[in-house]
């Protein structure tokens, strides 16, 4: 597809140097057709990733230098968008702050990532991924009783609570600039976000349909039918048949007593059901168990690993991976104009267009 067709052709984001959620949301748009100009510093973010910092054309400069703050400021002038991830105050300090920008280009959507917030107690404190979900009731609803939460990789905080809740304000931001003629600046917060996505379990519990404590989560593995199984080869799989004719067919499949469909939320028989699981799935191997089961409504997936994942067949079959490299197809899927991944090859000539306006 023609890029000049993509969905944020014409979109110029001006990206500072950072690691995690900041990245990976300029990453987003690029695939969607922004071009992005990262301003970095000397010798990097200390980070680097080939797969989430593709796509952009490059610049190193000192902004902390008069020099490189006049010359971020002339490229902020031909910016529709920054992305910045750094603590509250720090870019003011610098002269490069929402105020000193908007005075220049008053369109300019200014995106900016934290953890805590520009204001708030927390605000100017360090933290990472682990400690914004930790103050939103994510992390301690997550895990078996009597263990400490597991970090659920940075999947919850910095790419769901942070990343994308950046992007969808940027694009808001960008959208309403089309009435106003104005930009604004864009607070995005992991904490916010987290909150946001922790709404679902604040609301279910009000319905009877759910508790948060691990000990009777039905969403955190203290089920016999919502979790994960050792197989015989050391590998594991995924059960998840919250309903009840799902799991009466896995008990049918299983080859289990079908009695135990009637008992599917009597939690005082869960450890019978656990350690009946338990035995039944290790008695073949995890691929074993992926024929017989996988593509039913028992809702069943193996759990493979990272580099698995390209050859599996329903992620190959839509074309998951690409490039030789964890390049995942652009998401969502348009029908229309759909993304395309973002490459580097021409990265030389986008800087050229930047610098000469």
């Amino acid at each position: 597809m023609d890029k000049k067709a993509l969905p944020l052709s014409g979109i110029r984001v001006l990206e500072f140097g950072a690691i995690g959620p900041g990245p990976y949301a300029a990453m987003l748009l690029a695939d969607f057709g922004a071009e992005i100009l990262l301003i970095e510093r000397e010798g990097g973010n200390g980070w680097p990733n080939p797969v989430v910092d593709r796509g952009r054309a490059r610049l190193t400069i000192d902004i902390r230098s008069d020099e490189g703050r006049d010359q971020v400021l002339a490229l902020a002038d031909k910016a529709d968008v920054i992305v910045e991830g750094f603590r509250p105050g720090v870019m003011e300090r610098l002269g490069l702050g929402p105020e000193a920008v908007h005075a220049r280009n008053p369109r300019l959507v200014y995106g900016r990532m934290t953890g805590w917030g520009q204001t708030g107690p927390l605000a100017r404190a360090a933290g990472h991924d682990l400690n914004y979900i930790a103050v939103t009731g994510a992390l301690a609803a997550m895990g078996t009783p009597g263990t400490p939460p597991p970090p659920p990789l940075n999947l919850v905080g910095d790419l769901g609570g942070g990343s994308t809740f950046l992007v969808m304000g940027i694009l808001a931001a960008l959208l309403e600039r089309e009435r106003s003629g104005l930009g604004q600046v864009v607070d995005a917060a992991i904490v916010d976000g987290v909150n946001s996505m922790m709404g679902m379990f604040a609301g279910l519990p009000q319905s009877g349909k759910l508790r948060v404590a691990r000990e009777h989560n039905v969403l955190a593995g203290a089920t016999p039918f919502y979790r994960c199984y050792e197989c015989a080869d050391g590998r594991y799989v995924s059960v998840g048949p919250l309903e009840p004719k799902f799991f009466a067919e896995l008990l049918d499949r299983l080859g289990l007593p079908a009695e135990l469909a009637a008992e599917q939320e009597n939690e005082a028989r869960w450890p019978e059901m656990v350690e009946l699981f338990t035995k039944t799935f290790l008695t073949r191997p995890r691929d074993a168990w992926a024929e017989r089961l996988e593509g039913s409504d028992v809702c069943f997936a193996p759990v493979i690993d990272l580099d698995e994942v390209p050859a599996h067949p329903h992620m190959a079959d839509r074309g998951e991976i690409r490039n030789g490299l964890w390049y995942a197809a652009p998401a969502p899927r348009l029908s229309r104009t759909p993304g395309v991944i973002a490459a580097d090859a021409d990265g030389e000539a986008r800087r050229a267009e930047w610098l000469a306006g």
